[in-house]
């Protein structure tokens, strides 16, 4: 009897073993994994913005960009909650000497001045201290 026992707690483990590394139990996210979240999510949307706001203040271009596509989007809940995105930047019509806010910026129309980047970015939002860093924010064309 003491063999069936143990070969029935080596089966148990391995089942459980199997769904850790896929990383869910029964359709829920363990704590501490990315997990999808919805391109409309609050969140989410402040933390692109503060993002591409990063974007802006190290690029050298004359026009801001601003979000056009976000093509995945996670979080993860971390000492905070940290969101991993991918996404497409624009640029627009606004000129960062002119203008700050993206909200009132249309994209550049097809042309010799529209450009668009692929980007991948990672922001940490830490709501009791009031801080958002953008951790990573890389494009490439």
């Amino acid at each position: 009897m003491m063999g069936l026992k143990t070969l029935l707690l080596v089966s148990l483990l391995g089942v459980l073993a199997l769904r850790v590394a896929a990383g869910s139990h029964h359709g829920l996210t363990l704590p501490g994994a990315p997990y999808n979240v919805s391109e409309n999510d609050p969140g989410l949307q402040q933390a692109v913005l503060d993002g591409t706001y990063f974007f802006n203040n190290q690029s050298n271009d004359a026009f801001l960009f601003k979000p056009s596509t976000i093509h995945r989007a996670q979080r993860q809940v971390v000492k905070g909650v940290r969101y991993i995105v991918d996404l497409e930047i624009s640029r627009t019509i606004c000129h960062k000497r002119d203008n700050k806010d993206l909200s009132n910026c249309d994209f550049q129309p097809e042309g010799r001045l529209h450009q668009t980047f692929q980007c991948h970015c990672e922001v940490w939002v830490i709501p009791w201290l009031k801080e958002i860093k953008t951790e990573e924010f890389s494009c490439k064309s």
